[in-house]
Order: structure tokens, then C-alpha cells, then sequence
């Protein structure tokens, strides 16, 4: 190394630290693990005004979605997609029997999104959404997007169960 170059060095500042990113950052092509299974972000529907987002995230043939929304605290679930619609948006009911389980309404939502990447909703726009719980903690989420029933079953995750392992 020649004294100039360690001149320069020596003057130059350091380059700032990268900031990681977080979950609610991720975007199509990033990588992260949820309870030990390494995902690909395949899309994502944000909704700004929740502060919340649902990744598509892919294991091998295996499609799942990652509801993050950031409160109090950060929350996540994970959800399946399941079989099924209801027939008109304006009736979903509020207790719902799905497999011998009760499932109750928690909240009901809705809000613009913005869709990107391989995602159910199929563009960004108006969504409603219904989200239930039942007595031991499943949870099942509806969503109404453009006369389109999209439901899911999943559960909550712990939030030292979600880790960023690489981002764009």
C-alpha cells in the first residue's frame, strides 16, 4: 500500500454502518426464517395506514403469508390459504364453525393497499378484512378485494421467531 493510499485513509471518514432491515421492510426477493423455515419473499400487500403488511413468502413448492403489523409492539401471524368463500362481503358473519372449532370475530378493517410482487390480491386498492380468533389461539383472516373472498388459517409467531437473513 503506498503512503498516499494510507493518507487517504487515514483522513477519510468510515462509511456509516448499514442499517438492517426489518421485517415490516422486506421486499420481493429477500430471505427470512419463521419458526425455523427459511422463506423467499415472493410479494407483499402493505397498508399504510395500519402500519402493516402480509408477505408471500415460499418454501420450496409451500406458499404462506406473514401478517406483520407494528402497534404497541410488533405482531406477527402466519397463514395458510384454505378453501372456501362466503357469498356477499356485507354479511360476513361474526362467529364462524370451521372444523370443529369457533372461530370470533376480532376486528374488522378496511383500507387501501398496495400490492407488489406474486401476491392474492391481485391489485393494489380497497381491501376489507375480517380477522377471527378462536379459544385456543388459531386465528382465521378473511379478505374482500375487487368481489374476491380470499381466506386463511394460521396462528401467531413469536417475534424471536422471525429473522431477516438477507435483503436487497
Amino acid at each position: 500500500m503506498g503512503l498516499w493510499k494510507r493518507i487517504t485513509n487515514l483522513v477519510s471518514k468510515p462509511e456509516p454502518a448499514k442499517v438492517e432491515k426489518s421485517p415490516m421492510d422486506l421486499s420481493v426477493g429477500d430471505i427470512c426464517e419463521v419458526s425455523l423455515v427459511t422463506y423467499e419473499v415472493k410479494g407483499s400487500v402493505r397498508n399504510r395506514a395500519r402500519n402493516a403488511v402480509v408477505l408471500t413468502i415460499q418454501d420450496g413448492n409451500a406458499i404462506a403469508y406473514l401478517h406483520i403489523e407494528e402497534r404497541e409492539t410488533v405482531r406477527y401471524a402466519l397463514y395458510y390459504p384454505i378453501d372456501g368463500g362466503l357469498e356477499n362481503a356485507s354479511e360476513v358473519p361474526s362467529h364462524i364453525e370451521m372444523d370443529d372449532t369457533d372461530y370470533y370475530l376480532e376486528e374488522q378493517y378496511d383500507g387501501t393497499v398496495i400490492s407488489t410482487g406474486r401476491t392474492p390480491a391481485l391489485q393494489s386498492g380497497e381491501q376489507s378484512v375480517w380477522q377471527y380468533q378462536s379459544d385456543d389461539r388459531k386465528l382465521l383472516r378473511i379478505e374482500w378485494q375487487a368481489g374476491r373472498f380470499t381466506l386463511y388459517e394460521g396462528e401467531f409467531v413469536l417475534n424471536g421467531d422471525v429473522y431477516v437473513i438477507r435483503a436487497s
